[in-house]
């Protein structure tokens, strides 16, 4: 049979003999049948994909099966992952095993904090609730794979970032980076309209660096996909994480350490407040929101004089895009911002949307600024819905919060304003 015969075999055929795989003499193609196979993985192609990573004589194969083995549960992947940690032959294998084990061993650990957690609730033991949640984000991050020393996770203080006077203009952007043509492009529009109109502040709503992040706070990621593109503003920008921000374990911890290197960028913590002219502004780390975080929240709101509350973090409560709504978070979120905040502002979707309020809460999803942009939805929360490249420029003053949707030649395609 001739290798093209065989290639078609293998992309038709996702129940084949894994011995016919290795027929095929040419690593290269068989490294993209194994792509095809197992893409979408289920659990049915588990007993090929266990043959395939003990038997595979080529290192690249055995590397993207471990990869795809690591997104499945159960005692035989986590026996062949210890296996291949422990003797595949290429150190490049055995180090991604490694990784993978832990990041699971790391997920189950969080679950059972979680079951821990839920079982103080049920019995509303009030004392045990306040020991673990004083834990909580600690386990939730580490759930989530971060290697992140607990001080860095715990926030400072509110602090003034612009002092009180009677109005600023504050720039919001997500999911931007990319450092493709979009994301440069994006920012320079943004630069611009700085020229025009000065911002005095910034936010990111996540996905700064993707897809995975950085590996520390040299990472030359940083001077090509931000102090190239935005410290040209020299103005402070506030950043929270997105979902790919914490693709690498040490990455978390290197985006809140860069603050002490750069002029602009500003991420003091997992999760912070601080206060801008007549507004307050909370920054979450959604993708390992927890109890912690909520009880923190709900102080802060309380506690906030501020006209203008604004809360903001990557992941939506309610959306018309591609995710969808965040599961739980209408649950557990959004009874804390309810008829408190003004404003909610994520990105995570790659459109720009104003959602119906919720009990006087605002929902804003911005995530457009590089990453490419998806079809815009609506449904029955929709106020607006656009795709395209942009930003959201906010305005707010004693009397009134502006906001409109940017795109890259400085046109505004929407605008609200609360009163």
């Amino acid at each position: 049979m001739t290798s093209i015969l065989l290639a078609l075999l293998f992309f038709q055929a996702p129940a084949a003999d894994p011995a016919k795989l290795l027929e095929e003499r040419d690593p290269g193609k068989r490294l993209q049948a194994v792509e095809r196979l197992f893409k979408p993985l289920d659990k049915s192609n588990l007993p090929l994909l266990l043959k395939l990573a003990e038997s595979d004589p080529d290192a690249a194969v055995r590397k993207a099966v471990v990869e795809r083995l690591s997104r499945l549960r159960g005692p035989e992947v986590l026996a062949l992952l210890e296996l291949r940690a422990a003797s595949d032959p290429d150190p490049s294998v055995a180090l991604l095993a490694l990784e993978r084990l832990r990041i699971l061993q790391a997920q189950r650990l969080g679950q059972l904090f979680e079951q821990r957690l839920a079982l103080a609730q049920s019995q509303s033991d009030i004392k045990s609730l306040e020991l673990l949640t004083a834990q909580g984000q600690r386990w939730s991050t580490h759930a989530r794979g971060a290697t992140l020393p607990a001080f860095l996770q715990e926030p400072p203080p509110v602090f003034e970032a612009i002092p009180a006077r009677q109005s600023i203009r504050v720039l919001a952007f997500g999911d931007f980076g990319t450092d493709g043509a979009e994301m440069k492009q994006t920012a320079a529009a943004a630069v611009a309209y700085h020229r025009a109109q000065p911002f005095d502040l910034g936010l990111t709503l996540g996905d700064n660096i993707v897809p995975s992040g950085v590996t520390g706070t040299a990472d030359p990621r940083w001077k090509v996909d931000w102090e190239d593109l935005y410290a040209p503003m020299g103005i402070p920008i506030f950043a929270v994480t997105g979902n790919h921000d914490w693709g690498y374990s040490d990455s978390p911890a290197a985006e809140i350490l860069y603050s002490q290197k750069s002029r602009t960028w500003r991420m003091p913590a997992l999760y912070y407040s601080f206060t801008a002219g007549p507004a307050q502004f909370f920054a979450l780390a959604t993708h390992a929101l927890s109890e912690t975080q909520l009880r923190w929240l709900d102080r802060e709101l309380g506690r906030s004089t501020a006209r203008w509350k604004i809360v903001y973090g990557h992941h939506p409560i309610y959306s018309h895009g591609a995710h969808g709504d965040t599961p739980g978070f209408d649950q557990s979120l959004l009874p804390v911002l309810k008829n408190r905040a003004q404003i909610y502002m994520v990105g995570h979707e790659h459109t720009m949307q104003h959602l119906k309020p919720e009990d006087g809460v605002h929902l804003i999803i911005t995530g457009a600024a590089g990453q490419g942009i998806r079809p815009a939805r609506s449904g029955p929360r929709t106020l607006y819905s656009g795709s395209f490249y942009g930003f959201t420029v906010i305005e707010a003053s004693a009397g009134q919060l502006k906001l409109s949707f940017v795109d890259t030649n400085g046109t505004a395609n929407y605008e609200t304003t609360l009163k």
